[in-house]
């Protein structure tokens, strides 16, 4: 039988890779394939280089497939970094959040990132980026709103009559 080629086998190899990395399921597949080549008697050596892995990635699958069978192949929880606040300290900043931000000595009167950033830096000794801060308010239902222009020394009845929609009798 003839052997058979792939184009480019370099850029093939990174979108099969990619591929792998692309869901639970496949890197689950792969690592299972991996487990299968040494149970049928590969070192964990050659498995990781056919595979472009670690052999001790390879040593580490084994170890799981031995220890939780087919279940240990698979991708466990990850739970991430730990929150920066407590539960109370939570609930105390959500607090915070709907009072007006120079009830606490800052010079804005709406919320956002950097000022939350800085008002736990001052009131929780928390050193929290600017986007997470963006983040926690998501987490938190709030909604960052930001004023709205308002044209200098407008003339009402030419605003009314510049809106698309008239106004209606109760306005």
């Amino acid at each position: 039988m003839r052997k058979l080629e792939i184009e480019n086998p370099e850029v093939m190899s990174i979108a099969i890779r990619q591929e792998i990395e692309r869901s639970d399921e496949s890197r689950y597949d792969h690592r299972l394939h991996g487990v299968l080549l040494v149970a049928n008697g590969q070192s964990c050596r050659e498995v990781a280089l056919l595979f472009g892995e670690d052999p001790r990635t390879v040593q580490r699958w084994v170890k799981r497939f031995e220890d939780g069978g087919f279940d240990g192949l698979r991708d466990g929880e990850r739970p991430g970094r730990p929150r920066s606040l407590d539960e109370r300290q939570w609930v105390r900043l959500e607090r915070d959040l709907r009072r007006n931000p120079r009830d606490f000595g800052h010079n804005q009167n709406l919320w956002d990132g950097k000022l939350l950033s800085e008002h736990l830096n001052q009131h929780y000794r928390v050193s929290i980026g600017v986007r997470q801060c963006q983040r926690m308010f998501n987490q938190m239902g709030f909604r960052l709103r930001k004023p709205r222009p308002q044209v200098a020394q407008s003339d009402p009845g030419r605003v009314a009559a510049f809106k698309k929609t008239p106004p209606t009798e109760t306005d």
